[in-house]
C-alpha cells in the first residue's frame, strides 16, 4: 500500500501549522498608502570627482539613515534600488517639503578663516570647482549680505561629532545649534589664529558653510588671547534661529556631508485617513469575493467544492502568512492582488474536479469519442480513482498555467515601481500558494472524506453529476469551428474597434508615465468642478488639470514644487472651506520617461515570453496563436480604456499583465487537452480535434471565470476610485481573454496547422511500473 496520501497529509498540516505560526507571531508591514506617510526616491548625481556607483549610494544612505532618525520619525525605511536610487519611507510624515529639504541636502559643511571683506567689483568670486572644494580666494556673502573672501577649508562636516538644538534665556529668545568636534585643537587652532586680529577686523571671524552658503560667521570673543583659541571642542551656531529651523540644522551637521549629490525623482504622500479607508474597502473587497467564490463552488461542487472552500481559507493563511516571512510590504495594489490570487486558486480546483468527473462517468475516454465530443458509460471505477486520475491529468495544464502568470509577475517586480511593485509579489505568491492549496491540502482533504463508496456519497460529491455546462453541450454538441473564418472577422473588428479608439483619444497616460504631479483633496462638502478650477488658477496654475467628485478633488499639473503645492491647498482653503490633503504624487521627467518605457518593455518581453514557453512547451503554432489572441485581447482593453478616457498608470499595467497571465491560462488549458486529443487519434481532422478540446474545457471555462468575477465585481463595487479601474480592466480583459481561447486562439491554430508540416504529436510512452513486494514466490 502507497505511503504517499500519509506523507501528503503531514506536509499538509506542517504547511498550515507553520502559516498559522507566522500569522499569530509576525505583525504585517503594511505600505504607507495603508498606514500613511511620506515616500521619497532619490537618485544619485556624478560630480567632477566622484562617480555615483554602488559605493557612494551606500555612503549616502547611511547619511540619510542619521538624518531621519535625528528627525523622530518613527520606524522610518531606507533600502538602495538599484546602484544609483535610494528609497526613503517616512510614515506619519504628510508635509514633505521639510522632509525633501532636510533629508535630501547635500550638506557639505566647512569651516573657514576670514581673509579679507571683499568689495562688490571684485572679480575672484570662484568659480564652482573651488567653492565646492573651498579653495582660497572663494567669496560668498555672510547672513547680512556682506561678502567675504574665505580660505582654505579647516574642518569640513566629518571632523563634527555632534550636534544639538538648544536655548538659552539668558542669551534671548532665540535657539542656536551647538556643535562638538572630533579634533578640539583643529577648532582651537582656527580660532586662536582668528584672535590675533582686533575685534573690527573681518579676519577675527570664522565662517560657517553649508552647501556654498554662509550660515553663520560668529566672531572670535575679545576675551580669547591670540594663538590661545576656544579650548573644549565646541561652539554655538547663532542666527536668529527658530526652534525647528535649529533643529534641521543640527540634524544636517550631525548626519554629515552626502557623498555625492542626490535628485528628487519620485514623491508620494498619503494621509492616514485614505489608507484606513484603503484598508477597510479591501476588507469588504475581499470578504464579499470570498464568500460569493465559496457559495459558488459549493453549489456547483457539492462536499468537494466545500472541501476546496476549506482548501481556499488555508490557501489564504498560506500566502499572507509567505509574506509576512519574506518581509514584503503590503500595499493597496499588492491587497487587491492578494485578493485576486483567491479567484484564480479556484482555476486548479475547478480544472482537478472537472478531470475527476470526466474519469468518474467513464473510467477512461474512448477513442472513437474524442472527435463526437460525447462522454461514454464505461464502469465506474469510484471516487478514489477518479480523483487520483484528476489530479494527475490536471496537472500539466496547472503547471502550465501558473508558469505564464508567474511570468507576468515577474516583469511586474523587476520593470514596475512603487505600490505596484507589492502586486507583482503577492501575485508571485498567491500563485504558488495556489499551487499548495489545490494540489496538497484539497488532495488531502478530498482522500479523507471521499474515500468511501456508494451512490449516496457520489452523489454528495458533486463529482457523479456531468453539470449544467457540460450536460448542455453533450446533448447539443455544437460544431464551433465550422464558422471559424466568421470568429476571426469578429476578433478583426474588435481590434478595428481599439484601434480606432486609440487613433481619435490616445491614451491617458498617468503622472507615472509623463511625470508631473498629483494632488487629491478632500473638502468638507461637496465641491463644483469649476470653483475648484478657478482656486488652483489663483494660485498660479491655470492648465492644471482639475477634477472633482462629491467631496473629493484631484488636481493634475506639470513639475511643481511643494511650495506651489501648499499655495494650492491654502487657494482650496479660502474658496472650499478647509480642505485635507490625501495624496500627493510626484515623478520627475527622467523616471516618468524610465516608467513609459518599462511598460512598453514589460507587455513586450510578455508576449515574447509566453509565445516561447508555449512554442517549446507545446508547438509553434499553437504559441503563435495564443499570442496573437494576447495582441487581440491587449488591444481590446487599451481601446476601452481609450474610448472611456480612463487614467493609464502603473496599477492599469499591472491589470493588463494580469489579463496577459490569466487569458494565458485559458488558452494553455484548451491547448493542453487539443495535444492530449490529438496524441490519441493522430489521423483525425484538427478542426475537429480543437473543437472536441473546446467543448470539453468549456465547463472549466465558465466556472473558473465566473470564479474570478466574483471576486472583480467586489473590488469594482468596494475598491475606491484606483481599485475600481483596476477592476474594470480585469473584468473586461477576463472576458474577452476566454472569448479569444475559443473563437481567436482555435482557429487561427486551425490555419496555421496548414503551413505546418511538423507531424501530429506522439502519444505519451507509458511510464513501467515499478514492482511492489519483495519478490518472493511461495
Amino acid at each position: 500500500m502507497s505511503r504517499a496520501p500519509f506523507w501528503r497529509a503531514v506536509a499538509a498540516c506542517a504547511i498550515a501549522a507553520t502559516a498559522l505560526l507566522f500569522t499569530v507571531t509576525t505583525p504585517p508591514r503594511l505600505g504607507l498608502d495603508l498606514r500613511g506617510g511620506t515616500q521619497l526616491v532619490f537618485e544619485t548625481r556624478d560630480t567632477s570627482t566622484v562617480k555615483a556607483d554602488a559605493e557612494a549610494t551606500d555612503r549616502a544612505l547611511d547619511v540619510l539613515r542619521r538624518r531621519a532618525d535625528a528627525l523622530g520619525v518613527v520606524d522610518p525605511a531606507l533600502m538602495r534600488s538599484g546602484d544609483r536610487r535610494i528609497i526613503v519611507e517616512l510614515p506619519g510624515v504628510l508635509d514633505p517639503r521639510q522632509a525633501a529639504d532636510v533629508i535630501g541636502k547635500t550638506a557639505q559643511l566647512t569651516f573657514h578663516p576670514v581673509l579679507e571683506q571683499a568689495d562688490d567689483t571684485s572679480a575672484d568670486q570662484g568659480t564652482p570647482t573651488s567653492r565646492g572644494t573651498g579653495a582660497s580666494g572663494q567669496v560668498l556673502a555672510d547672513e547680512g549680505g556682506q561678502r567675504l573672501r574665505l580660505g582654505p577649508a579647516a574642518i569640513t562636516g566629518d571632523g563634527v561629532s555632534d550636534a544639538g538644538a538648544r536655548n538659552d534665556p539668558q542669551q534671548g529668545p532665540g535657539w542656536f545649534a551647538t556643535v562638538d568636534f572630533r579634533d578640539a585643537a583643529a577648532w582651537q587652532r582656527l580660532t586662536g589664529e582668528a584672535a590675533c586680529h582686533s575685534p573690527s577686523d573681518p579676519r577675527r571671524r570664522v565662517a560657517i558653510v553649508l552647501d556654498n552658503e554662509i550660515i553663520s560667521s560668529p566672531q572670535v570673543d575679545a576675551g580669547v588671547p591670540c594663538q590661545t583659541g576656544i579650548p573644549g571642542g565646541s561652539t554655538q551656531i547663532s542666527g536668529s534661529f527658530t526652534h525647528q529651523e535649529a533643529q534641521d540644522l543640527a540634524v544636517l551637521i550631525k548626519g554629515g556631508a552626502l557623498p555625492v549629490p542626490l535628485t528628487l525623482i519620485e514623491q508620494r504622500t498619503v494621509g492616514p485617513t485614505l489608507g484606513a479607508q484603503a484598508i477597510e474597502a479591501s476588507a469588504k473587497a475581499g470578504i464579499a469575493g470570498v464568500l460569493l467564490t465559496a457559495l459558488f463552488i459549493i453549489v456547483t461542487y457539492r462536499l468537494s467544492g466545500l472541501l476546496a472552500t476549506l482548501a481556499l481559507a488555508a490557501y489564504g493563511l498560506i500566502s499572507y502568512a509567505a509574506l509576512l516571512a519574506l518581509g514584503a510590504t503590503l500595499t493597496l495594489p499588492g491587497l487587491a492582488g492578494f485578493v485576486l490570487a483567491i479567484g484564480m486558486a479556484v482555476d486548479a480546483n475547478v480544472l482537478v474536479f472537472e478531470r475527476a468527473r470526466e474519469e468518474y462517468s467513464r473510467g477512461e475516454y474512448l477513442r472513437g469519442e474524442y472527435l463526437r465530443g460525447e462522454y461514454g458509460r464505461a464502469p465506474r471505477r469510484g471516487l478514489r480513482a477518479a480523483l487520483d486520475r484528476g489530479f494527475a491529468n490536471a496537472w500539466s495544464a496547472i503547471a502550465d498555467s501558473n508558469i505564464t502568470t508567474l511570468l507576468a509577475a515577474g516583469l511586474l517586480f523587476w520593470l514596475a515601481s512603487g505600490p505596484v511593485r507589492g502586486f507583482g509579489v503577492t501575485l508571485a505568491v498567491g500563485v504558488l500558494a495556489s499551487l499548495v492549496s489545490a494540489m496538497l491540502i484539497t488532495r488531502v482533504l478530498t482522500h479523507l472524506i471521499l474515500s468511501g463508496t456508494g451512490p449516496r456519497l457520489a452523489r454528495l460529491s458533486g463529482l457523479a453529476v456531468h453539470g449544467r455546462v457540460r450536460t448542455w453541450i453533450t446533448r447539443r454538441n455544437p460544431s464551433l469551428m465550422a464558422g471559424r473564418r466568421r470568429w476571426l472577422a469578429a476578433a478583426a473588428t474588435l481590434v478595428a474597434a481599439a484601434v480606432t479608439g486609440l487613433a481619435l483619444y490616445g491614451l491617458n497616460l498617468g503622472i507615472e508615465f509623463t511625470g508631473g504631479r498629483m494632488l487629491q483633496f478632500t473638502a468638507a462638502q461637496p465641491v463644483s468642478a469649476e470653483t475648484a478650477r478657478q482656486a488652483v488658477a489663483e494660485a498660479g496654475h491655470p492648465a492644471a488639470n482639475v477634477q472633482s467628485s462629491g467631496t473629493s478633488v484631484s488636481v493634475r499639473t506639470g513639475q511643481i514644487s511643494a511650495d506651489d503645492t501648499a499655495a494650492v491647498e491654502q487657494a482650496l482653503d479660502t474658496h472650499l472651506g478647509e480642505v485635507t490633503k490625501q495624496r500627493d504624487e510626484l515623478i520627475g521627467p527622467s523616471l516618468g520617461d524610465e516608467l513609459r518605457r518599462n511598460a512598453l518593455i514589460a507587455l513586450a518581453v510578455a508576449l515574447a515570453a509566453q509565445l516561447l514557453y508555449l512554442a517549446v512547451r507545446f508547438r509553434w503554432t499553437f504559441g503563435a496563436a495564443a499570442v496573437m489572441a494576447l495582441v487581440v485581447d491587449t488591444l481590446a482593453v487599451l481601446g476601452l480604456f481609450a474610448w472611456l478616457g480612463k487614467p493609464v498608470d502603473g496599477v492599469f499595467l499591472a491589470a493588463m499583465l494580469t489579463i496577459i497571465g490569466y487569458s494565458i491560462n485559458d488558452k494553455v488549458v484548451v491547448f493542453d487537452r487539443v495535444r492530449e486529443l490529438w496524441q490519441a487519434s493522430r489521423q483525425a481532422r484538427f478542426p475537429d480535434i480543437v473543437n472536441a478540446a473546446i467543448l470539453q474545457t468549456v465547463p472549466r471555462t465558465v466556472n473558473t471565470g465566473l470564479g474570478a468575477l466574483f471576486i472583480l465585481t467586489a473590488l469594482a463595487v468596494f475598491g475606491g476610485d484606483t481599485l475600481r479601474d483596476f477592476a474594470i480592466a480585469l473584468i473586461f480583459g477576463i472576458v474577452v481573454g476566454t472569448a479569444s481561447s475559443s473563437f481567436v486562439a482555435g482557429p487561427l491554430a486551425i490555419e496555421l496547422e496548414r503551413l505546418n508540416k511538423q507531424p501530429p504529436p506522439q502519444p505519451p510512452q507509458p511510464r513501467e511500473r515499478r514492482r511492489q513486494g519483495t519478490g518472493a514466490v511461495l
